[in-house]
């Protein structure tokens, strides 16, 4: 078994979806993370994802699209949701590809500055080429390769255990030099980083620990 992780990019003037461009273009929205993605049997696109931001921006967005079927929202600083909606062409054969073939998307999926897509593919390099296939096929997309070898589950499995928000807030601790002796800076300091409280950076920081820990020692 086998992972490739990609940078998944729309051409320039596209995007992925209509309603996609529209959250990616409101400046009081950060889309964060897909935790979910699923083509249902009535043809419709079920999402469940993470962002941070206006979370009334977004219902209004969600409200006034006419591709949206329903949606929930749920959390305050970081919020989750999920929607049902109708998918373009393109975006439904890519959930088709997974369907048919032994090609798995390893979740989350994390959203760049630039409201990119880095994806980590699970599969063989047989899918892989049926990977590329589609996007040479589909052309409105831009598939750059970051990383690829063979799959390793202990690795994988930390990366699942906490989410990309306390993810995101221990790495930032990691490269200020919180673990450091003697510690090198204070929660006040992650926090500037990544634009959250001290207490919530504690709160974070005290999940992702336990987390990882427990995972340790079982």
């Amino acid at each position: 078994m086998r992972y490739l992780t990609v940078l998944v990019k729309p051409d320039e003037g596209r995007a992925f979806h209509p309603l996609g461009k529209e959250l990616a273009d409101d400046p009081s929205i950060d889309r964060r993370a897909i935790h979910h993605i699923e083509l249902l049997d009535d043809d419709t696109v079920l999402l469940f994802a993470e962002a941070s931001g206006s979370k009334e921006r977004y219902k209004r967005i969600m409200e006034e699209s006419p591709h949206v079927i329903s949606y929930l929202t749920a959390g305050d600083d970081r919020w989750m949701a999920v929607s049902q909606f109708e998918p373009t062409a393109q975006l439904r054969r890519s959930l088709e590809l997974q369907r048919e073939s032994l090609l798995v998307i390893e979740t989350p999926i994390q959203f760049t500055s630039d409201n990119h897509l880095k994806v980590t593919y699970i599969g063989s390099d047989e899918t892989f080429s049926k990977l590329y296939d589609y996007a040479d096929e589909m052309g409105q997309v831009t598939f750059e390769v970051l990383k690829m070898g063979d799959y390793t589950a202990d690795k994988s499995s930390f990366n699942r255990m906490i989410t990309s928000r306390q993810e995101e807030v221990l790495e930032a601790a990691v490269d200020l030099g919180y673990y450091s002796d003697p510690r090198q800076a204070s929660l006040e300091d992650i926090g500037e980083v990544v634009g959250i409280s001290p207490g919530t950076v504690g709160e974070h920081l005290r999940k992702a620990e336990e987390r990882v820990f427990t995972e340790l020692v079982h």
